[in-house]
């Protein structure tokens, strides 16, 4: 199991490393850890899904944490092909879009023995909590 997590504030990345927050649709990064990505690892205004620059956003705002299960999955999928990347996944959701962690983390099950995929220490205790 990957027993690194993903550090409370990210400043820089590596070439091979990316950033991953959540977002909203429309793609405004106007705030939390979607400003970050805008101002520091290329995410693009007016994109709310997927890879942009070293950054990869998950929609979190457009209604229940069942809407946010397929870009997560989606997420997941990227990982695994992208196996040479390490992808930081912040507490997506858990900040302006208002959800709990107990709500988001279990999204992020099946990422959690991924090697090259770091999550926050709170959604590993939970997913392991639950197993």
């Amino acid at each position: 199991m990957n027993m690194e997590y993903t550090p409370e504030n990210i400043t820089s990345l590596d070439e091979d490393e990316v950033f991953v927050f959540g977002s909203n649709l429309a793609g405004m990064h106007a705030g939390g850890a979607a400003r970050v990505a805008y101002e520091r690892f290329g995410a693009v205004m007016g994109q709310g899904v997927g890879m942009q620059g070293q950054s990869y956003a998950i929609p979190t705002m457009q209604g229940g944490v069942e809407t946010i299960k397929p870009y997560v999955d989606d997420f997941i999928r990227l990982a695994r092909e992208w196996d040479q990347t390490t992808f930081y996944v912040t507490r997506i959701g858990c900040g302006i879009a208002g959800f709990r962690d107990e709500e988001i983390a279990p999204l992020f099950a099946e990422a959690v023995d991924l090697y090259n995929v770091r999550l926050p220490r709170s959604f590993v205790d939970i997913i392991n909590s639950r197993k």
